[in-house]
């Protein structure tokens, strides 16, 4: 009996299991397919999208539709000029440290675009932001709107458990 009820408890367990979240390090390698580049990642849970580094950035039309154009601000990024269709505006909060003490909180708006992510093997298309990260260790934040396409938690003490994108 207790072998039945072990194999039992096993069996309806294995479901759960298989929803458990991919673990990754605070920081991983993420290919960007639609700038042919793998960046160093920040996995931010405290951050809600995603935000890649770039600078010259301008909104134009085209055939009617919102798109963006702008260049990578990495360390060694080219010169490359990437278009992408606007997917919105979003309205983020400045960084208190941004901010003077005592004083309102400041908003910015940032262009975002569709982007595909890969980490390891999972390929997810997600909302990326752009602004200029260049002040910032990491040229590529992933936020928490991000992990949860990816289902994905973060261990803050790791770093870089994932292999080298694969998609």
């Amino acid at each position: 009996m207790k072998m039945l009820t072990a194999a039992l408890l096993t069996a309806l367990s294995l479901p759960a299991l298989a929803n458990q979240p991919t673990l990754y390090g605070r920081y991983e390698h993420i290919r960007v397919p639609q700038i042919g580049q793998t960046l160093k990642a920040k996995m931010d849970t405290g951050a809600v999208t995603a935000s890649l580094s770039a600078k010259d950035i301008e909104r134009f039309s085209r055939d009617g539709d919102d798109w963006v154009r702008f260049r990578l601000a990495t360390e060694d990024a080219d010169d490359t000029l990437f278009e992408q269709p606007l997917a919105r505006i979003s309205t983020i909060k400045n960084r208190a440290e941004e901010q003077g003490a005592g004083t309102e909180p400041t908003y910015a708006e940032r262009p975002v675009v569709d982007m595909d992510i890969c980490v390891g093997d999972e390929l997810r298309t997600v909302e990326v932001n752009l602004t200029d990260r260049r002040h910032f260790d990491y040229p590529l934040l992933i936020g928490a709107s991000a992990l949860r396409d990816l289902n994905a938690a973060v261990n803050p003490a790791a770093r870089y458990t994932a292999e080298q994108p694969q998609c």
